[in-house]
């Protein structure tokens, strides 16, 4: 079943493979959507710098793409990823580390 973007961006939720963490969040577009699936690792939306990105481009730290899934609603996706080096762009494997509880 394919994504719901008619409303535009979609959350994705980024999982590991092997342990099953939760990664990262970023966001997709149909387009980076589209270049995730032709390619086979992570490609999300940009809100910042308002354009396409490659995860691991820069810092060789990329997600090969294991598997998409969508919620009922189509419009968040949850990817499972093989990750090289960390996932998280202050070094750390995961985004989610600041513990509040």
């Amino acid at each position: 079943m394919k994504p719901d973007f008619s409303k535009g961006l979609l959350p994705a939720i980024i999982i590991e493979e092997t342990s099953k963490e939760v990664l990262m969040l970023a966001y997709m577009n149909a387009e980076s959507y589209q270049k995730t699936l032709e390619t086979g690792m992570t490609w999300f939306y940009s809100r910042s710098r308002q354009k396409l990105w490659n995860k691991g481009e820069t810092s060789g730290n990329q997600q090969k793409v294991k598997g998409i899934v969508t919620d009922c609603d189509r419009d968040t996706l949850l990817i499972t990823v093989e990750q090289t080096g960390p996932a998280c762009h202050t070094g750390a494997h995961s985004c989610f580390y600041n513990v509040i509880i």
